[in-house]
């Protein structure tokens, strides 16, 4: 008998992890969802099918309040699948989009992971394909609740946030 495969959900609100190149003008901005095709297509995962909702493409940094109680009701609108959930969302307000959800969802029915990267898919030196690697792992490890995945580490939220000197998240 075979492994099962595994739904997951993965959420996409833009962040530096969705940015792609404009070579015209040299931008680097979100135009929307780039995931499959940038990173899950080079991956190997026969137990895990992957379920993609683009939600926003936004900075995280011009997120609102409103974005963030729509990332929320989406969340608990996901929820219902009974899979885990991934977040793909901008380094800078992620901590405060992952605070926001565990105040007004408390602790969710499955593991909702959130993920970004410092350096956009398509550099040699990202580290999108290592935080969305790692992410879906730990949703599909981790017991119900928030948390942030990054750097090869998961904090639980709502208390971690962006360390800017050191590049990464902590704990605190």
């Amino acid at each position: 008998m075979g492994t099962a495969i595994q739904d997951v959900v993965i959420i996409t609100t833009g962040g530096t992890i969705e940015k792609t190149y404009n070579e015209f003008d040299g931008s680097l901005e979100n135009r929307g969802t780039s995931i499959r095709n940038r990173i899950l297509t080079k991956m190997r995962l026969p137990y895990t099918n992957i379920i993609v909702y683009p939600l926003l493409s936004k900075d995280s940094l011009y997120m609102t309040e409103a974005d963030r109680t729509l990332i929320a009701a989406t969340i608990q609108d996901q929820m219902q699948r009974g899979c885990p959930i991934v977040i793909l969302h901008g380094t800078d307000t992620m901590h405060l989009s992952a605070e926001h959800c565990y105040n007004s969802l408390g602790t969710p029915k499955v593991p909702v992971v959130f993920t970004g990267a410092m350096i956009p898919m398509g550099f040699d030196d990202s580290d999108a394909a290592q935080n969305v690697t790692e992410a879906l792992l730990a949703a599909k490890l981790m017991p119900p609740g928030f948390y942030i995945s990054f750097h090869n580490q998961v904090f639980k939220a709502p208390q971690v946030r962006k360390n800017k000197e050191k590049g990464t998240f902590e704990s605190f």
